[in-house]
């Protein structure tokens, strides 16, 4: 594909166009667009609109579109297909992603799907959802060619040949096995293709064989395929039989998705495409790092005022500088998250340029709100420690949450207008995001912390000037 190609495939904008009523051309519109964009599309309409580009949609690109769709166009799709639509598309999908996909069905719905598909292909489905989502067993796919081994090549290409369903569209080769069913090599579709139609496959397969038992942890299978540059990776049960496959593209997948799991717990957030989620989502998703770094910067407080002399109530300069590693602590904390959220989205195609400002906006509400529940907490306890019996200390206390409920929204928004000027300006948001936005949300954060705080306790005298 050229970059002519990429320019010239419809935008949002000509999908909202499409889906006005007045159109009447959505099937023209859709028949030109890819059923990748389309997918991310659906997640930006109401679910009536998705149920109707959806039924608009020819059958294999329905299939496609289970393939390509989030979680949650999933989950609402399945909510009004048909069964019998249903089995039809769970019979064109590889055993794998039709577990994953059936658990997000409703139990019965799921259920009668099972019992009209193949009998044999609904054994291998309930054996699949058996093993935990995390483990090879809960990857792999028991849609493969296993032969024995003292099959010959023209057997096995016709083979290949007569198999239907998933099966036959997997390209991972071929597996031999033994008398018992264990795996003893494999032939890649090169090696069947460059030997004589007589020779015996074990004369052709390469014996070097690496397998993972059902149990592993993903990640190991993942690593193992990535370490040693396997095409598919074999998952044997205890007796060491072939029970199924796990793909190149699917170890890829789970090691994109297990970095990025580090990367969101180490910036205090958790769930994937978070500029899509709600307000309240968000928040309650990284909320508890701000929290621990108020009870952090609440015992600094403590300490210093232990360790530093009282000072006048004339003069809160000192006061105000104890809590000062809560606001450097947040306005970092929340900046890095948005920032970090912006990279990973601008990089996934999650957020589009047109979707910048409602992301902008929306994020900004998520730093207010995790600003004013900080600045709250922190008000009450600064008052307390100061000496609640004073009016002048809760004051002082109400001083502080607001200055810190300003400072953490002006975090949240640099975090995100640092990444999309940089993408505005050709530069790479990850290169310059982090290190820059540390450092102008420690001192912006400082310098509006101080500011607003002296404002609200009519200390204008104390600033220069």
């Amino acid at each position: 594909m050229t970059q002519s190609d990429i320019e010239k495939r419809p935008e949002w904008k000509d999908f909202l166009a499409a889906l006005e009523p007045a159109s009447g051309d959505l099937a023209g519109f859709l028949q030109g667009a890819h059923i990748a964009d389309v997918a991310e599309w659906l997640q930006e309409v109401e679910p009536d609109d998705a149920w109707r580009v959806y039924s608009t949609l020819e059958f294999d690109e329905q299939v496609e579109l289970f393939e390509f769709a989030s979680e949650g166009i999933q989950t609402q799709l399945l909510e009004r297909i048909s069964i019998e639509d249903l089995v039809r598309i769970v019979e064109q999908l590889p055993s794998d992603e039709v577990v994953d996909l059936l658990a997000l069905a409703d139990a019965q719905k799921a259920e009668a799907v099972l019992r009209q598909v193949d009998f044999e292909r609904a054994a291998g489905l309930r054996e699949l959802s058996a093993y935990p989502a995390d483990s090879a067993g809960g990857i792999m796919t028991t849609d493969f060619v296993a032969v024995p081994e003292d099959s010959r090549i023209g057997d096995v290409i016709k083979e290949i040949k007569a198999e239907e369903g998933p099966a036959s569209e997997e390209e991972i080769g071929v597996f031999v096995v033994d008398q018992n069913g264990c795996p003893v090599g494999f032939a890649s579709d090169r090696d069947l293709l460059t030997s004589g139609i007589h020779t015996e496959i074990r004369d052709s397969m390469d014996t070097d064989l690496i397998t993972v038992r059902t149990d592993a942890d993903q990640e190991e299978a993942a690593l193992a395929i990535h370490r040693y540059g396997l095409q598919s990776l074999p998952v044997v049960d205890r007796s060491g039989v072939l029970v199924g496959v796990i793909a190149a593209d699917d170890a890829i997948g789970v090691i994109e998705d297990e970095a990025e799991e580090d990367i969101r717990r180490l910036v205090g957030t958790s769930v994937k495409e978070q500029t899509r989620l709600s307000i309240l989502a968000r928040v309650r998703g990284r909320i508890p790092m701000q929290a621990l770094t108020v009870v952090g910067g609440l015992a600094t407080a403590w300490i210093l005022d232990r360790a530093l002399p009282a000072s006048d109530s004339a003069s809160p300069s000192a006061d105000l500088l104890r809590y000062l590693p809560i606001i450097i602590g947040l306005a970092g904390n929340v900046g890095i998250q948005s920032s970090t959220i912006l990279v990973r989205a601008f990089a996934t195609g999650e957020v589009t340029p047109d979707r910048e400002k409602s992301v902008l906006a929306s994020e900004i509400v998520v730093g207010l709100t995790i600003g004013i529940l900080c600045g709250l907490t922190t008000s009450v306890v600064a008052a307390g420690m100061e000496g609640s019996e004073s009016v002048w200390n809760w004051s002082f206390g109400v001083a502080v949450g607001s200055a810190i409920t300003v400072a953490v929204t002006w975090a949240s928004l640099l975090g995100c207008a640092i990444p999309m000027v940089c993408r505005r300006l050709g530069i790479d948001p990850a290169v310059v995001a982090g290190p820059f936005m540390i450092t102008m949300s420690d001192i912006s954060g400082a310098s509006i912390f101080v500011l607003v705080a002296h404002m609200i306790l009519g200390a204008g005298a104390w600033l220069p000037g």
